[in-house]
């Protein structure tokens, strides 16, 4: 617990991590990385080069300090942190290396006139507090799936049973125990952790389940990234009789049980949770459900027969498409070009009172949030998930 004064000294700091808490957070990666070769498994270095990693723990530290006095305000964020940490393997072991290389880059970007044996004091309570909790949280986590029916801890092998082209782009993998055993359940929105061996070197990475839970297997639908480490790795080298390191599934977007109308929404890839949805949903009851989907091109839209084939079962889908470029398109879809706010004008009932969730680029999902609300969907009813460090929308 930290002391009046302490408090005081992260309050303080607020600024200072508002203006230059991205720099922070870079120079710590950048000691972590080097440093400690034991934990880059856990990083995607795509997103270090980018930025986005050392930006959304910047947010994240920003969240951390300005919230340090009622930390109920960041359950959210917390949960959305323990189950990325459950899905990577996070152990408590990695915590004190974190703690000493953020106190580390703290005194070194802020200089020894900002940065106080004080404020370090205070900072180093501070990071102890927030490991304690996330430790607690995430070995209550990975007891519930260990002693689950199905469930395990840590890595357990998979077999690729098949591995099937879904598009241009995205390649499913169904993915069954090699000890023959049950699988875990999981919610429909959820994602697996792997752990891969790419000539030597260590990668874990999440993908979300693409299909309903079913008891027996697991499959993940993987687009291939240009530059992608892990995803390139899958596409060419992964072949159906391969085993793979499987972490349990974990994840906090997941389908909410409800009756209003569902409005399944998605770019590209994020097709994948959401599709799981969609067939959860339809196995559930008579839900009316709007399934939007934005691809590029017909050659890189993943299920759509799978989706029209499902419509054609059950009336209470709606199916929805939109191509960016529809020259090659060998069926026509719905519309053509970018997602815009007539599109979901039509496609949406009206009042629009649906539950909304959307995954996309970061770009699509930030029209996609302020389109929703425009069309009066409350806030509440409207839910997103990140693939990658989550951002501000």
């Amino acid at each position: 617990m930290l002391d009046s004064k302490q408090l005081a000294i992260i309050r303080a700091t607020v600024p200072l991590l508002e203006t230059g808490g991205e720099a922070l957070t870079t120079h710590f990666y950048k000691i972590l990385l080097a440093e400690h070769p034991e934990v880059r498994p856990l990083f995607n270095q795509a997103h270090q080069a980018s930025g986005e990693q050392p930006r959304a723990l910047a947010n994240g530290v920003l969240a951390y300090a300005r919230n340090i006095d009622r930390l109920q305000a960041l359950a959210p964020l917390a949960t959305q942190i323990v189950n990325k940490h459950v899905s990577l393997q996070v152990q408590p072991e990695h915590y004190p290396i974190v703690g000493a290389c953020l106190l580390r880059a703290i005194r070194e970007v802020l200089g020894p006139d900002t940065a106080t044996d004080e404020v370090i004091a205070a900072w180093s309570a501070a990071y102890g507090q927030l490991a304690d909790m996330l430790i607690q949280a995430e070995a209550a986590a990975y007891e519930e799936r260990a002693q689950a029916p199905g469930g395990w801890r840590g890595a357990r092998p998979f077999v690729v049973d098949r591995k099937v082209a879904e598009s241009a782009a995205i390649t499913s993998f169904y993915l069954r125990p090699a000890d023959g055993g049950a699988v875990l359940a999981y919610q429909p929105g959820q994602y697996l952790g792997l752990r891969l061996d790419v000539d030597g070197q260590e990668i874990r990475r999440n993908y979300s389940l693409s299909q309903a839970p079913n008891g027996s297997q697991y499959r993940i639908s993987v687009k291939r990234e240009p530059g992608g480490v892990a995803s390139n790795f899958l596409h060419d080298r992964v072949n159906e009789g391969d085993t793979v390191d499987v972490f349990p599934p974990a994840g906090e977007f997941v389908l909410q049980a409800g009756d209003r109308p569902l409005a399944l929404i998605s770019g590209g890839v994020g097709i994948t949770p959401v599709l799981a949805m969609l067939e959860a949903a339809l196995q559930a009851g008579v839900r009316p459900i709007h399934f939007i989907h934005y691809a590029r091109s017909c050659a890189v839209h993943a299920f759509r027969d799978h989706v029209d084939q499902l419509a054609a079962r059950h009336p209470q889908l709606r199916h929805f498409v939109c191509y960016e470029d529809a020259t090659d398109a060998l069926r026509k879809p719905d519309d053509v070009g970018l997602a815009h706010i007539d599109q979901l004008r039509r496609w949406l009932p009206s009042p629009p009172d649906v539950d909304a969730y959307f995954v996309g680029p970061k770009g699509f999902m930030r029209y996609m949030k302020k389109t929703l609300d425009i069309l009066g969907v409350p806030a509440a009813q409207s839910r997103y998930e990140f693939f990658g460090p989550a951002s501000a929308l």
